[in-house]
């Protein structure tokens, strides 16, 4: 089990590798520190503003500068996101392309955090990368090129 500060390394070094594993821990390590760090924009971006706000006798503030820091976090996210599922998808032996199940309305989401939640399978090590074998000839003959 890997530890919070190694698993969200571990994402973030992997920011959008698409090969390899991710182990339970490593996918729900990095989905808490996103469900914080979504939780303090919010906190710090709204609720002063609103406060202030508020205490003024006026309308409530539109999201305004915290909603565009959510939407420049959700783009900065998105692509560690779908790789570290997709990896947890090789994990349990599936292929990357059933991360498309999850966007069927209603039943995709139960059945992401179906796969979120299985373990770790043995035969996911097919997904890993092929170790260097330092022979790497080329598949060319530059002497068929030469006029």
């Amino acid at each position: 089990m890997l530890s919070p500060t190694a698993a969200i390394t571990s994402v973030f070094r992997n920011y959008a590798t698409f090969s390899g594993r991710a182990t339970r821990s490593e996918y729900w390590w990095f989905q808490l520190f996103q469900i914080v760090l979504l939780i303090l924009v919010v906190l710090l971006g709204v609720l002063p503003a609103a406060a202030s706000n508020v205490a003024a006798g006026e309308t409530p503030p539109s999201i305004g500068a915290a909603g565009v820091a959510l939407f420049v976090l959700g783009l900065g996210l998105f692509l560690p996101n779908l790789a570290v599922f997709v990896r947890r998808l090789h994990d349990i032996d599936f292929s990357g392309w059933f991360y498309f199940l999850t966007v069927i309305p209603g039943f995709g989401a139960i059945l992401g955090l179906i796969f979120a939640l299985l373990p770790s399978n043995p035969a996911g090590a097919r997904f890993d990368a092929a170790p260097y074998t330092g022979n790497a000839t080329p598949t060319w003959d530059p002497s068929k090129y030469r006029s």
